[in-house]
This record gives C-alpha cells, sequence and structure tokens, in this order.
C-alpha cells in the first residue's frame, strides 16, 4: 500500500459499566481507501466510531490521524482535524432549515474560507437539498434527513468521512442511493470509513474489509476475499 496512513487504531478498548464493548480493536484506513468495518448489531461497531470521534472515552489504546495522537481530544478538535462522522440517527437541528444546518457543519476553521464552494458542492451531490434549502430539517423524510446529514459532514472539509451505518431504517431503494453517495464521495477523493450491518454491500464497495464480533477483530483483508470466504457467506450472507 503505497498512500501514507490516514487513520491509525492500535488495541482500542472501551467498556460500559464494567462491560466491555470493543476489546483490543486495530485498524488502519490509507489515503484514498474506502474501508469497510462490518458486523452484526451489538458487534461494538458504533462504540468503535464514537470513540474514534472523542465522543466515549475510550480505556485504552491509541487512535492517530496523521500520525499524531487524537486520543482523549474533544470532538470538536477531532473534526477540526479533518475527521468527519455522518452519526446513526442524523442528530440534525430539526428546527433549523437545510441550509442553516449545512451552513453549522462549515463553521470549523478548516472549513470556514471555501464554505461557499463545498456548498454549492453539497448542492450539485444533492439536488434535493437544493430544493429543500429553506425548509426546516425536521420536516423531511428519511431519506433526505441522511442526505442533510451527510452533506453536513462534508462541509467540515474533512479528510476522512465516517459513516455510522448510514442504511439503517432506509428502504432497499434509498439504500442503493445511499450506497451511491458513499462511493461517488470516495471517487471525489474523501477516504471513508464505513460501518455497516449490511455486509454483501458494503463489501462490494470497499476496498479493505474488517469483520467485527463481540468488540474484536475476526477477520480483515481485502473486500473481494472476504465475499468469497465460506465463513462470511455462511454468517452474514445467508449462503451454506
Amino acid at each position: 500500500m503505497g498512500d501514507p496512513v490516514l487513520l491509525s487504531i492500535d488495541g482500542l478498548c472501551v467498556a460500559y459499566d464494567g462491560s466491555n464493548a470493543l476489546t483490543g480493536v486495530s485498524l488502519q484506513v490509507h489515503r484514498g481507501e474506502l474501508i469497510c468495518v462490518v458486523g452484526a448489531n451489538g458487534a461494538g461497531k458504533t462504540s468503535l466510531i464514537r470513540s474514534i470521534a472523542g465522543i466515549v472515552r475510550s480505556s485504552s489504546g491509541i487512535v492517530k490521524m496523521n500520525g499524531v495522537d487524537i486520543s482523549g481530544l474533544p470532538p470538536w478538535d477531532v473534526c477540526e482535524r479533518g475527521l468527519a462522522q455522518v452519526a446513526e440517527g442524523r442528530q440534525l437541528f430539526g428546527n433549523l432549515s437545510v441550509e442553516e444546518n449545512l451552513q453549522l457543519g462549515g463553521s470549523l476553521e478548516r472549513a470556514r474560507a471555501s464554505r461557499h464552494e463545498t456548498l454549492e458542492f453539497v448542492y450539485r451531490l444533492f439536488g434535493r437539498l437544493r430544493e429543500r434549502r429553506r425548509q426546516l430539517a425536521g420536516t423531511l423524510s428519511g431519506g433526505e434527513q441522511q442526505m442533510l446529514a451527510i452533506g453536513r459532514a462534508i462541509m467540515s472539509k474533512p479528510e476522512i468521512v465516517m459513516f455510522d451505518e448510514p442504511s439503517i431504517g432506509l428502504s432497499p431503494a434509498l439504500t442503493d442511493v445511499m450506497f451511491g453517495v458513499v462511493k461517488a464521495l470516495h471517487e471525489q477523493g474523501i477516504t471513508v470509513l464505513l460501518v455497516e450491518q449490511n455486509v454483501a454491500k458494503s463489501l462490494a464497495l470497499s476496498n479493505r474489509g474488517y469483520v467485527l464480533e463481540s468488540g474484536s477483530i475476526v477477520l480483515h483483508g481485502p473486500s473481494r476475499e472476504l465475499l468469497n470466504n465460506p465463513e462470511i457467506q455462511r454468517a452474514y450472507l445467508g449462503m451454506s
């Protein structure tokens, strides 16, 4: 792998009330990659994303971005360093308009100078958001809210975007749209860490994959190899 390591996680452990959510998780994301972390509900995927983002404090382990230790930094500092999160549940400001939500995403110091150009990029990517830019975020459909959550993350001019279950609660048709958006973002040069329950679609889209079970990485490798792994096919793809 010739590209430098953008995000590195080494030995990450997270516990809630004495119960381990993550146990010694290690992974790397190189600049320009689209990496997926897949696993069943309760495997620890959201804990991983929230810990990297600084929302949940890890009990041990190191998170590095561009070789700099960001473990323990508050979420706004993590964002300022170029790491954006599209959270499960979207977490929008429902009483603000679409455009106001997007402008908030571009309020970081790293993003302010190019906020207008980035907003235009978001509107080109999501024509629906341009049409609804004056509409309150809370009145959007589920698919539109997911578009807005992704657009808000893009507004921060990230080097890497982490997606936490972007297809959750969406219809099959909208799920296809959402995976198409993730692919389009990656093609624009943004590094992506995709955390998903939809194993087949995630592995089909990504360069490499990690399989998370009960808080531990149990398999990792090129996505094509994982898709053809009999263990993966049996456990996650319903193939005998």
